[in-house]
């Protein structure tokens, strides 16, 4: 026989970290919410070590985030108790032994429903719990409402999210479960609430046999960036395979954005759970958001309603995403999505070319130029002193354009788009390009002028790839034409031996040996020889 259930709504409170205290907090508004229409009593319950009433395991920033006890939070949110089960077992948050010893908790105070945020650890602990109590579970609720006879209807997403389905507990069921999304409540924080605060110590509980902790650290908070991100991109079922969604990356990359996805690709491992937009996800509110192969089904686009600007990309012109959209594109996304980057490259280096011509120097914060080449910086995962190394400067040179002390000269922003992968010459303005076209053809004048140039590029003065014969008299310095331009440079030594300086190291090349280098890096050349050294010397300027 059933035993009858109390008029109690409980609710986990998870206290190892801010974020997750956050979550239970938001799905004890959800209860409160349920409780006001149904009369129960909404209980915040925690487990863990003797007399805490903070977090468990947190980092420093955590720590300092919460100012105010777990149970004043709580109340202040609706909860008319909170229970702490004490037990210096739960110092460390293991699964398992939670639902060990919140089974003999739950068949005591018998409460009508107990709800879990849905995390990955609340779905663990509620299936656990629901599993010994021989109970229902209602998984991935969005919302909870009473029915008829005092029932309890859980709002859950369906056929991928295409329906909302309605679930209730079959009739005489006891205690209930329910796993529920914490996105989308809505309540206000009242500090004036009073309420009961209770702290129950426990048995010692018998050691877990075959599980034990080997080590843990905390995780990246990437959750919080892709909520707070000013752009994000986001991937569906319709980009068909993983290499597909690579280019949901890449488009992330460009616009210095953060990738989400629809519940498919999580399904397929394209991408990490995390990333997981809608009503059992994220909700986001980006400036701009990019939806790509997504059909707009309303688990998914329930997470997105924020957004500012809504750009979606999809092969079918009947997809529902069209009636969200601000700016529909009907293509294929592999065919479309690497053309729609490589311009974005393009763009991105163009503004950032325009802020160089405009003296930003000094200036700082999210719209000035050193914090624009940052946020491009990180976006590629570039360090500091990779960003230094490809562009020929030093780390310190990165670190005061960042901080805008330094303008960076254009020699800069021609490595850093190539390292970006953008031809300088599909962004440059047509008076830029004139200028470096006018350099290039005075330094092919200049070196065919000179006696130690011998052209092998005939009429090439136009040309990016240009070939010469250089030949140094024995144990002289080559005297080089006075032209600095950025592109790449090769030489092979046909005879002789060469010393050859590059930066500030020194090579000694001989008869058949090679070398590749920036043309804009200092460089000269030296006869080692008795005999004449000839060179053959490739250039590509841009």
């Amino acid at each position: 026989m059933t035993k009858p259930t109390t008029n109690e709504i409980w609710v986990f409170g998870d206290l190892r970290t801010r974020h997750l205290l956050d979550l239970s907090l938001k799905v004890l508004v959800k209860a409160s919410h349920l409780a006001a229409q149904t009369g129960d009593r909404v209980i915040l319950f925690t487990l863990s070590s003797a007399k805490s009433t903070r977090v468990l395991t947190t980092s420093v920033d955590d720590a300092c985030a919460i100012t105010a006890t777990v149970a004043d939070e709580a109340i202040a949110w609706g909860a008319d108790t909170v229970y702490f089960f004490e037990n210096e077992q739960f110092s460390i948050p293991l699964v398992h032994q939670f639902a060990d010893a919140l089974n003999p908790i739950l068949d005591q105070h018998l409460p009508r429903l107990v709800l879990f945020p849905l995390t990955d650890f609340g779905r663990d602990l509620a299936a656990r719990s629901a599993s010994s109590a021989r109970a229902g579970l209602m998984a991935d609720c969005v919302e909870l409402k009473p029915g008829q006879d005092g029932a309890v209807i859980g709002l859950c997403p369906a056929w991928g999210g295409e329906i909302m389905a309605e679930i209730t507990y079959a009739k005489g069921h006891g205690t209930g479960f329910a796993t529920v999304q914490p996105e989308g409540a809505t309540g206000e924080k009242d500090s004036t609430r009073k309420g009961r605060i209770e702290h129950i110590p426990l048995a010692t509980l018998p050691e877990p046999k075959g599980i034990r902790l080997v080590s843990s650290k905390m995780a990246d908070t990437s959750e919080d960036v892709l909520e707070n991100a000013r752009t994000v991109v986001v991937g569906g079922a319709g980009l068909g395979s993983m290499e597909n969604f690579g280019l949901v990356r890449q488009l992330a990359t460009a616009l210095a954005g953060q990738v989400a996805a629809t519940r498919p690709p999580i399904l397929n491992h394209w991408v990490a759970e995390d990333r997981l937009i809608g009503q059992t996800g994220k909700t986001i509110k980006p400036r701009l958001l990019f939806s790509i192969g997504t059909s707009g089904a309303i688990q998914y686009t329930a997470g997105i309603m924020g957004a500012e600007t809504i750009v979606a990309i999809n092969r079918d012109p009947q997809a529902p995403i069209f009636r969200l959209a601000d700016i529909g594109v009907v293509a294929d996304a592999a065919t479309f999505l690497p053309l729609l980057i490589s311009q974005v490259r393009q763009t991105v280096m163009r503004q950032l070319a325009d802020d160089v011509c405009t003296d930003m120097t000094g200036q700082t914060g999210k719209g000035s130029l050193g914090e624009k080449i940052k946020s491009l910086r990180e976006a590629q995962g570039w360090s500091p002193e990779h960003l230094a190394q490809i562009t020929g400067q030093t780390p310190e040179f990165i670190a005061g354009v960042e901080d805008g002390d330094i303008s960076p000269p254009v020699a800069f922003m021609l490595r850093l788009a190539g390292a970006y992968g953008v031809d300088p010459g599909t962004f440059l303005r047509d008076d830029e390009k004139a200028h470096i076209r006018d350099q290039r053809t005075q330094a092919y004048v200049n070196r065919t002028r000179n006696y130690s140039y011998q052209t092998l590029t005939s009429g090439a003065e136009h040309d990016h790839l240009r070939a010469f014969m250089v030949t140094i008299e024995p144990h002289h310095d080559h005297k080089p034409v006075a032209y600095k331009h950025e592109g790449e440079e090769f030489i092979f030594v046909m005879e002789g031996e060469l010393q050859f300086t590059l930066g500030s190291k020194v090579h000694t090349l001989k008869k058949g040996e090679s070398i590749h280098f920036h043309s804009n890096t200092p460089h000269k050349l030296k006869s080692l020889s008795s005999e004449i050294t000839r060179c053959l010397v490739i250039l590509y300027t841009i």
